[in-house]
């Protein structure tokens, strides 16, 4: 996900991606154009638009104090909690590791539907004291919004489909039932495809009925729904299958090499232009120094690839691009995606032994399936 750092709130990082954007002024624009002028009419644009600018910033805070329930509680039980990102869909929390047993499970993923309840029960109460105080519908409309949407955040979310949280505990019983997480996980994955499909077809019936933007989100909301439960059984099929896998099983033994002193010119016209790789190692004196990309290289202006040297642009041993050959497949991958180049270098003793590349794991991934091992 591509964004901006928002902040941090109680050592959690927080990021908002730039597809947050179009919902929140999504939000905004039905709120203050729709819902608000429709439901309280009598008021100025202006006046609309105030309410729309703040319920729709404290629906947001809702997502987060939802994402923070799960964050706390994930580091309550001792899982690396890096920080929260903000995005079209709402938010998610960006863990290291999974729960370890389904009691964890169960718990991480019940806090943020409760959190959600306990939200629309806070902002109903702040509008029922109002509506029997008096106050005006400007603020009241806002609080019957925020305690409506809370709910309806809270119901959706507990749905049985995985990823989404009601799925995670669903997981999390059939873990605790069956003893395989593989297994429940694959059960509760083709639970979050089947109610995809449930949210695509009641999707296709409201644009026939005339609701063109409600089928449209109904179904983008299914579609981003079946891609999450598809992805989320791959990925923990890639962990498990990663499992007592070292380093040196899936490299690229004694890769080519490029100096350090090349200029970008001459590497592009000798080694990127004539060769299939897309990065290559960086050795002086045989010890390895850095990793150079193509799309590092692409990031630098053409007419000053005569004058940058290749230790100029590369990415040095020292910011993390490294692993020993015994290492666990399972921390390699964690470098790789820190990395943001997708590649680490293989070192033993100072030498270079290999690399591994995402089309390395890849390759390997494509013999397990082949050969029966991931299913």
């Amino acid at each position: 996900m591509q964004g901006f750092r928002l902040g941090s709130i109680f050592g959690f990082e927080i990021r908002v991606d730039l597809s947050w954007l179009l919902i929140f002024f999504l939000v905004l624009w039905t709120l203050s154009a729709g819902l608000f002028p429709t439901n309280y009419p009598g008021f100025n644009n202006a006046t609309y638009f105030g309410m729309g600018l703040v319920a729709t910033l404290l629906f947001f805070a809702s997502l987060l104090a939802h994402e923070l329930s799960h964050s706390f509680v994930a580091r309550a039980k001792g899982i690396p909690v890096e920080g929260i990102t903000l995005f079209i869909f709402g938010g998610v929390s960006r863990t290291r590791m999974d729960a370890e047993t389904p009691g964890d499970e169960f718990q991480i993923a019940g806090v943020g539907p409760l959190i959600s309840l306990l939200l629309a029960g806070f902002f109903g109460l702040i509008w029922y004291v109002g509506v029997n105080a008096g106050w005006s519908v400007v603020f009241t409309g806002v609080f019957a919004y925020l305690a409506v949407i809370n709910l309806a955040l809270a119901i959706f979310n507990m749905l049985p489909g995985f990823p989404l949280d009601g799925g995670r505990v669903f997981r999390s019983i059939i873990w605790k039932y069956t003893g395989n997480l593989k297994k429940a996980t694959k059960i509760a994955s083709n639970g979050g495809k089947w109610l995809a499909y449930l949210l695509i077809a009641f999707g296709v019936l409201e644009m026939f009925g005339g609701a063109i933007l409600g089928g449209l989100w109904l179904i983008l909301i299914g579609w981003f729904l079946y891609s999450a439960a598809e992805v989320s059984y791959e990925q923990l099929l890639l962990r498990t299958s990663l499992e007592g896998v070292r380093a040196q099983e899936i490299m690229t033994p004694y890769p080519e090499t490029v100096s350090p002193d090349m200029n970008l010119q001459e590497l592009v016209d000798t080694y990127f232009l004539s060769r299939r790789y897309h990065s290559f190692p960086v050795a002086q004196d045989s010890h390895p120094v850095g990793l150079i990309t193509l799309t590092q290289v692409k990031d630098i202006p053409r007419e000053e690839w005569k004058y940058r040297t290749v230790q100029d642009t590369m990415i040095p041993t020292e910011n993390g691009v490294t692993a020993s050959p015994d290492e666990p497949m399972s921390k390699v991958l964690q470098k790789m995606q820190d990395s943001g180049v997708l590649r680490v270098l293989v070192i033993q003793n100072g030498l270079l032994r290999g690399i591994i590349t995402a089309n390395d794991l890849a390759n390997w991934l494509q013999r397990q399936r082949e050969l029966g091992q991931m299913t």
